[in-house]
């Protein structure tokens, strides 16, 4: 029998600019509509009704008792198997190579992935005190690892969300680099710059507009510091409106149900990996062994290497993610080729777990008009914690579709060595690295530090420094990577405390 190779015959996305509370839709319907019109693309019409798969990103913006029930109940579906994902912006791509392997296997006949944020909506709803009369309730099931993304200590010593953990990274890379804080603010611009001028190409792009190098990194009212080294330019952007839905089936299967074969985008190779899961049990904060593991297995299922890859889109939520996506596959910012086919997060826009489902959309169009080539998607999810990657073409594959356990390559990520980490350290200690927290006025308010103790090589720990404005501000003109001092836990406060020499 031929083989069944997975193939994605429908994608489509949708924009809603909702600049008032009249322009809000509903996220079922924005499901609805992006469905229907993958359904149009696929070029065979009813294919929704016959979707035994009906899979939804988990959603910030609302929450459904069983959001996959009322999107198959609104395209006519009965789906044997449905699905509610948990959190993490891996989980499209996820989503996708697991519903291959049951294509593969003949588990699944056809799967509709579909997902939808209203977070601009809901934040005009929110200052207008407007309600939205949506069916709302508790999920009923969720699908996917729902361990906690941060530990209590990390928390308490102001880790909580992405805007303040990914700068940690951010300043790791430049130390580990070598570069100065100012050449290495240039290199950011320079980098986020090359998105803009492809989300300023891309028609569903929230901030479709070319942006300089120096209009990203300057700080002014309308692009203050965030947590340094990253302004608000350097944010990715999730009050939005954005939804996008895929169809994925069997090339056989496709053939039957009369899918035209330029239509069809093979899944070529695809791999997913977790790097250690809490951010203080990390080997180090410049590199990511887990989208090492998770890229190099797509493209070795996919039996090429990174130089046969034609364009990228690498998760790019800070650019932190986008350099340790490169560092992994061996590239530099420099690199020719796109680095993003949609602009990225912070241009194009984060629609909270559903991004990826966008880049993917995008993706295939893009190979459908380039057949030869071959394209390479990550998602990733929490705190440069879990991954997921794909690789794309319009041409059918030449060798068996295999999928390797994950659990494979995560026993090596897991076998890696990590410091020790102390809760409540004392004594000399050095910076590994290191954030400044700043207000929405634009003033320093605290600052964050990973350190080591001894000379840099003891155990781990979190810390913050005085809140003393002169110490702040001072380290975002002076490396404080490397730098050595002291910490000692405070009674008090229950937090650990630097005070560099």
């Amino acid at each position: 029998m031929p083989e069944n190779f997975p193939v994605i015959i429908g994608a489509a996305q949708l924009t809603n600019r909702s600049e008032r509370v009249e322009d809000a839709i509903e996220p079922a319907e924005m499901m609805e509509q992006v469905a229907r019109s993958a359904d149009e693309d696929a070029g065979a019409r009813g294919l929704l009704a016959q979707a035994d798969s009906v899979q939804v990103v988990g959603m910030l913006s609302w929450q459904y008792r069983d959001a996959p029930g009322v999107l198959a109940e609104r395209i006519g579906a009965s789906p044997s198997h449905k699905l509610y994902s948990s959190v993490g912006g891996e989980t499209p791509q996820r989503l996708v190579n697991e519903t291959a392997q049951a294509i593969a296997e003949g588990r699944t006949r056809i799967a509709l992935i579909a997902g939808a944020e209203a977070l601009s909506s809901r934040r005009l709803g929110r200052r207008t005190g407007t309600h939205f009369p949506w069916p709302k309730g508790t999920p009923e099931a969720v699908s996917g690892d729902t361990r906690a993304a941060l530990t209590e200590t990390e928390a308490r010593h102001g880790a909580t969300l992405p805007t303040r953990f990914y700068p940690l990274f951010e300043n790791a890379i430049r130390a580990h680099l070598g570069l100065g804080i100012e050449e290495h603010q240039r290199r950011l611009g320079e980098l986020c710059s090359r998105f803009t001028r492809v989300a300023a190409e891309n028609p569903y792009a929230w901030f479709p507009e070319v942006q300089t190098p120096e209009e990203i990194t300057a700080i002014r009212p309308d692009n203050r510091w965030v947590c340094f080294p990253y302004p608000k330019l350097m944010n990715a952007i999730i009050e939005i409106d954005q939804a996008a839905a895929l169809i994925v089936t069997g090339s056989e299967t496709a053939r039957e149900l009369g899918v035209p074969e330029d239509r069809w985008v093979y899944l070529w190779g695809c791999g997913d990996a977790n790097d250690r899961w809490f951010v203080s049990e990390r080997p180090n904060y410049y590199s990511s062994p887990g989208i090492r593991a998770a890229t190099g297995r797509a493209l070795g299922m996919a039996g090429l290497n990174v130089n046969d890859i034609a364009a990228f889109d690498l998760y790019s939520c800070f650019p932190s993610a986008v350099q340790l996506a490169l560092d992994a596959l061996g590239l530099k910012p420099d690199d020719p080729r796109p680095l993003t086919v949609t602009g990225g997060l912070p241009y194009a826009g984060g629609p909270g777990n559903n991004y990826v489902s966008h880049s993917i959309t995008t993706m295939v169009h893009r190979l459908r008009e380039r057949p030869h080539d071959c394209g390479l998607v990550t998602g990733l999810g929490w705190f440069v914690t879990k991954h997921s990657a794909g690789v794309y073409s319009a041409r059918r594959p030449s060798r068996s579709w295999q999928r390797t356990d994950p659990a494979v390559d995560q026993s090596k990520v897991d076998a890696m060595e990590s410091p020790a980490f102390e809760e409540h350290p004392c004594g000399e200690a050095v910076v590994e690295t290191y954030t400044v927290a700043f207000n929405r006025e634009g003033e320093p308010e605290q600052g964050i530090v990973i350190g080591r103790l001894g000379d840099g090589s003891g155990p781990r720990f979190f810390a913050n420094t005085a809140p003393d404005a002169s110490l702040l501000w001072g380290m975002t003109r002076e490396e404080f990577v490397g730098r050595p001092g002291r910490v000692e836990p405070d009674a008090e406060t229950g937090r650990n405390v630097f005070t560099p020499e």
